[in-house]
């Protein structure tokens, strides 16, 4: 059965993909394909950007879903939520979710890493989440981050 963490940071100044860069580093690095589900294009896009720039001398191939020349990359950043689910999942053990929403496909995951700030919205969309989850009967751990 899928594992949930909950990531939950103490800031609300867009860190949560900051820390979403340092969950598929160290996935990368644990030999761990990467899914990272996005609200929207934009912030896909900006995480492509990011995972360029966050940490000095790091290095994670990845690419866009759906734009990518390689599909296959250890990490594949995308925001679409009805897209069949080995597309996503092939290959890949770990999902972390910057979306609202719940994927469809989350179960077909490991791991499913949830990221937590403080901002109002995200806090009450979170705990949404984790009672879904819960209520399914899901492992589900908190891990605070100062």
């Amino acid at each position: 059965m899928t594992r949930i963490d909950f990531y939950i940071l103490e800031s609300d100044d867009s860190r949560r993909e900051q820390f979403a860069c340092r969950i598929a580093e160290k996935a990368y690095r644990l030999g761990h394909g990467v899914y990272i589900h996005t609200a929207d294009p934009q912030q896909a896009a900006q995480l492509d950007k990011l995972l360029w720039t966050f940490k000095q001398g790091s290095f994670i191939p990845h690419g866009i879903d759906g734009q990518s020349p390689d599909p296959d990359a250890a990490v594949l950043i995308g925001h679409n939520a009805e897209l069949d689910t080995s597309s996503h999942a092939k290959g890949r053990e770990v999902l972390i979710n910057l979306a609202q929403d719940i994927p469809l496909f989350f179960s077909a995951f490991k791991r499913v890493a949830e990221v937590i700030d403080q901002n109002s919205e995200n806090k009450i969309k979170g705990r949404e989440r984790f009672k879904f989850y819960r209520d399914r009967g899901y492992s589900l751990d908190t891990h605070p981050i100062s």
